[in-house]
């Protein structure tokens, strides 16, 4: 059943005949009440208020004003590597809808509608039902709400992406001039209040993209000092693609770089879903940390990643490449901080155990070995016991280290 059929109370007809009263008919809305909504939408409240607080609150408090709101949709878009945006869509009596919108997945239709014209043009649009050639009713933030008209306002930020904001009704005759205005006038307040919404959603986005979400969480927390530095124990994972080399002098830059892409689209899923964060990007390679206080729970899900990762490759062909790769593990104790000169600087991990697990990781290229891992990580393993491989010699170690690898590659 659709909100256009939704049995109402008595008190919600009553709302529903007072929005079927004109704004001109009844007595105008004083300049106060609009101050008070403008007031909100600047104030504490909406500014601690979620995107989906946000939009009940300006939704109600509009229909108590006297506007006949009948649908309320805010399509923000944001700078993300696979999101365009996010709509965020609100009806009387129902929950809060929100849609974050893929590259590559926007409908056909969308430059026949009246909301690409408002966000290209950036001019207001009124749009109705009995336009021809716009297709606005058929996007799924409108579609199946029998609106007769839909009030399209541009938010138009310092920079960026041009966003929108929807006022749908289902009132014969739409919107009086008089309720348009109530409208313009508290949009500035509602720009902004998006706009500071949106500047969030990037800030995290692509902090959380480009660095990963431990490091993203320091900056944010204001621990960005160059030489400030955190000493934490982690299993310590090393992923690095055999045979790179010969694919960059065999194949085209292009196809190369898509390559990679896909090759780490095996690794870094895996790492997410374990409770691990990416740290660095090395060329081919890919160094992560599990932290945890619970040292077996981090190595074991540093092993299950490690598992999953080479089993994903497995599955991957290509005709013109095999994808491989070599993994080391270790657990042990790592200075993590911030390094760099002036205002250029980078979060990376550093200390012996560091150096050991790249270390390791050669042993793997040496051997031809999948995988590869340290007698302490090996000691925490609870499923199944790793067999030793022996020790070998570690560049820039003085002592020889004892290997291990997990029983099904030996």
């Amino acid at each position: 059943m659709t909100s256009a059929h939704r049995p109402r109370s008595a008190s919600a007809m009553s709302d529903v005949l007072e929005m079927e009263t004109p704004l001109t008919e009844r007595d105008s809305i004083s300049p106060a009440t609009i101050l008070g909504l403008i007031e909100w939408l600047s104030g504490d409240e909406a500014h601690a208020s979620d995107e989906a607080g946000l939009i009940v609150g300006l939704g109600k408090r509009l229909r108590n004003l006297g506007l006949p709101v009948d649908r309320l949709v805010l399509s923000l878009m944001t700078l993300h590597p696979e999101i365009v945006g996010r709509s965020i869509a609100w009806s009387p009596d129902e929950p809060v809808q929100i849609r974050d919108r893929e590259h590559g997945t926007i409908p056909p239709i969308f430059p026949n509608t009246a909301l690409w014209r408002a966000m290209n043009t950036r001019q207001t649009i009124i749009a109705t039902r009995n336009d021809e050639g716009d297709q606005w009713q058929q996007l799924d933030s409108f579609a199946g709400y029998n609106l007769v008209e839909v009030m399209i306002v541009p938010l138009c930020n310092a920079d960026g992406p041009v966003s929108a904001a929807s006022f749908g009704t289902r009132r014969p005759g739409g919107f009086t001039p008089a309720e348009r205005q109530v409208i313009e006038r508290i949009m500035p307040s509602l720009r902004n209040a998006c706009e500071l919404r949106t500047l969030r959603q990037v800030e995290l986005s692509l902090l959380d993209t480009y660095i990963g979400p431990m490091t993203a969480q320091r900056i944010l927390a204001g621990r960005i000092r160059k030489g400030e530095i955190e000493t934490m124990e982690a299993a310590l994972m090393l992923c690095d693609l055999r045979g790179f080399t010969e694919l960059s002098n065999r194949l085209p830059g292009e196809r190369v770089l898509e390559l990679l892409n896909a090759y780490f689209d095996a690794v870094v899923p895996a790492i997410s879903r374990g409770g691990g964060e990416v740290l660095k990007f090395m060329g081919d390679a890919v160094l992560a940390v599990f932290p945890g206080h619970d040292a077996a729970r981090s190595s074991n899900a540093a092993l299950a990643a490690s598992s999953a990762i080479l089993a994903r490759l497995e599955q991957m062909s290509f005709p013109d490449a095999r994808l491989q790769a070599g993994i080391a593990l270790h657990y042990g104790e790592v200075s993590y901080g911030n390094i760099g000169s002036g205002r250029r600087l980078d979060f990376t991990v550093i200390g012996p155990d560091v150096n050991l697990v790249s270390r390791i990781q050669a042993v793997c290229s040496e051997s031809g070995r999948s995988l590869l891992m340290s007698a302490r990580f090996a000691e925490m393993q609870t499923a199944a016991e790793p067999i030793s491989i022996g020790s070998r010699a570690l560049k820039g170690f003085t002592e020889e280290a004892e290997l291990f690898a997990p029983a099904a590659n030996t």
